[in-house]
């Protein structure tokens, strides 16, 4: 018997419910929602980075020669540390150089031209094969993504790189493939922080990108994906760079780029590569922080935009001389307190700067990190010059004039060496360097004159009244720069002419302007180069004596704390200063005994200067002014030592007259004339021969004083009195001189300044 189950039907399924068909739909509504957002979003940051921007272009500096002193870089900070950096390069590029460009795309982006900047057969493969096999993973960037990465370094990660990826497409759709390209060229990094294709030109190879050969414009295009490890200045880096070149070389020759003579030429010019020499700057680390500085302040420019090549003024051969020499010397002058010194050269007629010492190393720990070619130190006599000067261009001094090396009316200021030479000429008195002269003669000349007229020298800037200085800013009170000083004498050596120091050949300067007549320059540049005239402060044949025509002039500030010395040449301007960071005093060391010796060294050197090679040469002479020789000062007899002296011929009879020798009574030059009686004798009018006086103890100082005339004579002469054979004082003929008495025996006389013409001499008695 048979029994029929029946099998119930499966429930038809229920129609959900109105509440879960609105949670589905609400889930399927935020995600909708949530991909508008982040696709709006991704389009929003896509479009803000899409602009092209490259970091501020930094510069090579280049000597005069060619050869690499330093290149100025930017600080950033490396994204993957934190760590601060100083890249350098990112040159624009005028137009886009095609071996490098085809280079470059044969490695890094072959379908360049055929992807809107994102490159999904790429992007396929590269997952493809990283998903099938193992090892070093296989990337899929593309010259866009790669433009868009460097423009916005941030840490790697998923995100970033689809940020890349859609920042890539609107960079390409903005500015399209060529700017893409180019600006990936100025962007991509070429090792030792290097970026952009036109300064790795130029900073491996020394020279334009264009220029480069298909070796070398496939191996900086092989650098980029590893700049670290293919650093080429390496053997092991370039192995690896010159390998990536190769197949670069090979691809472009299977596209047609590059016939099989051109691609063999490369392939053997690739075997042949050494190692390239890494470019390092000069020791004297001051002289690449000043073009930084220069660089950082428009004051050094680079050729062009796209070469940014900086060529200064600098000769490094002649730099490593200066800095050789400064060093040997600075050890002989060590044991004498010296701890520092600078040295800059100036080429006369350009005031370029080709050696600019600032100490003997930046990281000496006696204040060696100092510049002192600029930190303001005293200036000793150096500034003596222009105070001579500005007497002569105002007509307040004559070449013939005599000025008082004597105690009275000194005010209280002596000399280095303590003595007093007595009435000097203006030639004598300079080239010797008299403390009082010269400090007499700016009080003369009057200290806002001589103040203001220092200040437009560019010697200070100060705005302080003249009266804080006072009249010792003649001999070292007024703090100034190396660098200045060599600015003003350089106007000195340049007829009267300033100029801006040069520190690169480019850049823009200031038109010259005259601070000084032909006339005032030329006469104190003849003072200074005149070894007789220094007689008998400086000997003969010492370091202020050169086997050509050398003006000099040294300064010692007090207690011996900065030794200076400025010469100059035909040719060449030489400033040292010697002395210590710390301001402290030095044991004896002048200007002539340290200084001196190191300027000497320095610019024999530039001369190539032989031992007993003499080079008979002059300074021009003041023009409209006459050769004449005149007895020195201090001498007696026949006038058995003279000076060179250069008069104007309106003043030329009255000189001779009063100052010439009877056998120097001719002019030099074209004209002469003679003189038929010899100058009239003097004779003292009071006091008498062999008087007997008694001063009264009862009356002050002031009123105990003797009156020293001479009887009628020429009126326009000037006498210098002596006592004792010792200079008193300098008067006219027709002049009363007094003379604060002293008991004792003495001995009065007058003569002819600058002439072997005396009177008797009057004894007296003073009780």
């Amino acid at each position: 018997m048979s029994s029929n189950v029946v099998t119930p039907l499966p429930a038809a399924p229920q129609p959900p419910s109105p509440k879960g068909r609105g949670l589905a739909r609400g889930i399927v509504l935020v995600l909708v929602a949530a991909f508008v957002a982040c696709a709006a979003w991704l389009s929003h940051e896509a479009l803000s980075r899409a602009g092209l921007v490259a970091p501020r272009a930094s510069s090579i500096v280049y000597d005069r020669n060619g050869a690499f002193l330093t290149q100025i870089g930017e600080k950033t900070s490396d994204p993957a540390t934190g760590k601060l950096r100083v890249d350098y390069g990112y040159w624009p590029l005028k137009t886009i150089p095609q071996k490098i460009a085809q280079a470059t795309l044969a490695l890094e982006d072959r379908r360049f031209y055929a992807h809107p900047g994102v490159d999904l057969r790429a992007l396929t493969r590269a997952a493809w094969r990283n998903f099938t096999s193992r090892g070093r993973r296989e990337g899929a960037s593309t010259i866009a993504m790669q433009v868009a990465r460097m423009q916005t370094e941030r840490p790697r990660s998923l995100t970033e790189k689809l940020m890349q990826a859609a920042t890539a497409l609107a960079i390409v759709a903005r500015s399209g493939h060529e700017a893409t390209l180019a600006h990936y060229l100025r962007l991509a990094p070429y090792g030792l922080n290097g970026h952009g294709v036109a300064y790795a030109a130029r900073f491996y190879f020394d020279r334009p990108v264009d220029d480069l050969s298909w070796a070398q414009a496939a191996l900086l295009a092989a650098i980029p994906q590893s700049p670290g490890r293919m650093n080429i200045t390496r053997e092991s880096g370039l192995a690896l760079a010159a390998a990536r070149a190769r197949r670069a070389i090979a691809r472009l020759e299977d596209e047609g780029a590059l016939d099989a003579t051109q691609a063999a030429l490369a392939r053997a010019e690739l075997d042949h590569m050494r190692s390239l020499d890494a470019k390092r700057r000069p020791e004297a680390l001051h002289l690449a922080l000043r073009y930084e500085a220069l660089a950082r302040e428009g004051l050094a420019r680079p050729v062009a935009d796209d070469d940014r090549r900086i060529n200064a003024t600098i000769d490094l051969d002649v730099e490593r001389d200066a800095l050789h020499l400064a060093r040997r010397y600075l050890s002989n002058f060590r044991s004498r307190g010296a701890r520092q010194v600078a040295v800059m050269v100036v080429e006369r007629g350009t005031n370029a700067v080709i050696a600019d010492v600032g100490s003997t190393d930046y990281s000496d720990p006696q204040a060696g990190a100092f510049d002192f070619t600029r930190v303001r130190r005293s200036p000793g006599s150096t500034l003596k010059p222009f105070i001579y000067a500005l007497a002569f261009e105002l007509g307040v001094l004559g070449t013939t004039d005599l000025l008082n090396d004597i105690p009275e009316g000194a005010s209280g200021v002596s000399n280095a060496d303590g003595l007093y030479l007595g009435p000097l000429t203006p030639r004598q008195a300079l080239a010797n360097s008299r403390n009082v002269p010269a400090t007499n003669l700016l009080r003369r000349v009057g200290l806002e004159a001589n103040f203001n007229f220092l200040r437009d020298l560019g010697l200070h800037d100060l705005e302080t009244p003249a009266e804080s200085f006072g009249i010792s800013m003649a001999i070292g009170a007024l703090p100034t720069r190396l660098e200045d000083v060599m600015r003003g004498y350089a106007a000195l050596a340049d007829d009267g002419m300033m100029r801006e120091l040069a520190f690169t050949r480019d850049a823009a300067r200031r038109p010259p302007r005259r601070v000084l007549s032909v006339d005032s320059a030329r006469l104190v540049t003849s003072m200074l180069a005149d070894p007789q005239a220094r007689l008998p402060s400086f000997p003969r044949y010492g370091p202020l004596e050169y086997p050509f025509a050398v003006a000099v002039k040294t300064g010692t500030s007090q207690a011996y704390r900065d030794a200076w010395t400025i010469a100059f040449s035909h040719k060449f301007i030489v400033g040292v200063w010697i002395g210590r960071g710390d301001a402290g005093a030095m044991r004896a060391m002048t200007g002539v005994s340290s200084a001196a010796r190191l300027a000497h060294a320095v610019l024999a050197k530039l001369h190539d200067a032989k031992p007993g090679e003499i080079t008979p040469e002059t300074f021009t002479p003041p023009p409209g002014r006459i050769a004449i020789d005149l007895c020195r000062a201090g001498t007696e007899g026949d006038c058995a030592q003279t000076l060179r002296e250069w008069v104007k011929p309106a003043e030329m009879r009255d000189a001779q007259d009063v100052h010439a020798s009877p056998a120097q009574r001719a002019s030099v030059d074209e004209s002469s004339y003679s003189q038929t009686d010899g100058a009239a004798p003097l004779v003292i009018a009071t006091p008498e021969h062999n008087t007997h006086i008694w001063r009264n103890p009862e009356q002050p100082d002031r009123l105990n004083r003797l009156a020293l005339k001479l009887a009628p004579t020429d009126k326009d002469a000037q006498i210098v009195w002596t006592i004792d054979g010792e200079p008193f004082a300098t008067a006219q003929a027709d002049e009363t001189v007094f003379w604060p008495m002293t008991p004792g025996r003495h001995r009065i006389q007058a003569r002819l300044a600058l002439a072997p013409v005396a009177s008797r001499a009057v004894r007296i008695v003073i009780e």
